[in-house]
């Protein structure tokens, strides 16, 4: 053997012995540039996760020590009345109202996404109501439907119709609501128009070179390109709508008739009012598993509907 090929083999393990030490070395780098977000996932969120998943299965009022119940928790939600009272009203909440906020919102992005003179203006007067607090919003819209001397009563006034109760009418207070959550559909505008103006400019041109109008083009490039910003919008209007709260507590706390009462009010409720924390953190969990499940849901029906880029559109 020559004394090349002996120096070749003899530096070879100290190369596979730097590597592995600089591999590790990346490694530990890596970690602790991580370990801020990593303390913060394991103190504020996998933390109380795990904590409230154990006082789930506990009788806890705050002023006294845990008491293991099982799942005595889980089988009282079974006869409690007001608890599927709250869970009826978010389900109607969700079910019109993130259908509604979606139509708008793509309306808008349709609108915003024209090449006009100051449209960046009229985008921006769009898109600010939904930075605005919540609780400003819940006062401005309150002072709106004052059933004596409120905007929208005023209005329909002057166009010959009766007034409205809004917020202290038991059939009217869920659909006050749902109008109130179209105030804030700036967001859901401003990601659809960024799709909007992802969609490549020569399917238009080219459908129009085919002779296809307005419609034809919004059903056959514009939906079927807009789908995955659709699917996005509609996964996080979901969640979001299982979780209103705030509007709720403060505008009629639950009422009339408890007609208003959601699920993230009643769990709220429990915890602080009625200090039932091991069923409030029962409350939390069957939310949970309710958003997964839909979440999931959704995930697989969007092989269906939702078309990526590269992709052709089924019929």
């Amino acid at each position: 053997m020559s004394q090349q090929a002996m120096t070749m083999r003899q530096a070879a393990p100290r190369r596979r012995f730097l590597g592995s030490t600089l591999h590790w070395r990346e490694v530990a780098d890596g970690y602790l540039f991580m370990s801020p977000w990593l303390v913060g996932f394991l103190l504020f969120t996998a933390g109380p996760m795990i904590a409230s998943l154990v006082l789930s299965f506990m009788r806890y009022e705050i002023v006294v020590a845990p008491e293991w119940v099982g799942t005595r928790n889980y089988q009282r939600l079974f006869i409690d009345s007001l608890f599927y009272k709250s869970l009826s009203n978010t389900a109607y909440y969700t079910f019109l109202a993130v259908p509604l906020q979606l139509s708008v919102a793509l309306m808008l992005a349709l609108m915003m996404n024209l090449k006009l003179r100051f449209i960046n203006v009229f985008r921006t007067m769009f898109y600010m109501p939904s930075i605005v607090p919540t609780v400003a919003s819940v006062l401005l819209w309150m002072w709106i439907f004052n059933p004596e001397f409120g905007l929208a009563n005023s209005l329909l006034r002057r166009v010959g119709m009766s007034s409205q109760a809004w917020f202290y009418d038991p059939k009217m207070v869920k659909n006050t609501f749902i109008i109130m959550s179209l105030w804030g559909v700036g967001g859901q505008m401003i990601i659809f128009l960024a799709g909007l103006q992802g969609i490549p400019e020569h399917l238009y041109e080219a459908a129009k070179i085919d002779g296809a109008n307005a419609v034809a083009m919004f059903r056959k490039i514009t939906l079927p390109m807009l789908s995955p910003t659709l699917f996005f919008n509609l996964i996080m209007g979901i969640i979001g709508s299982f979780q209103v709260f705030t509007a709720s507590f403060i505008a009629t706390n639950g009422g009339p008739r408890d007609e208003s009462l959601f699920y993230v009010l009643y769990l709220y409720r429990n915890a602080w009012e009625f200090w039932r924390m091991g069923y409030a953190c029962t409350m939390a969990w069957v939310l949970f598993l309710i958003i997964l499940t839909l979440t999931l849901i959704q995930f697989r029906l969007a092989d269906v509907w939702v078309y990526y880029e590269g992709e052709t559109p089924r019929a």
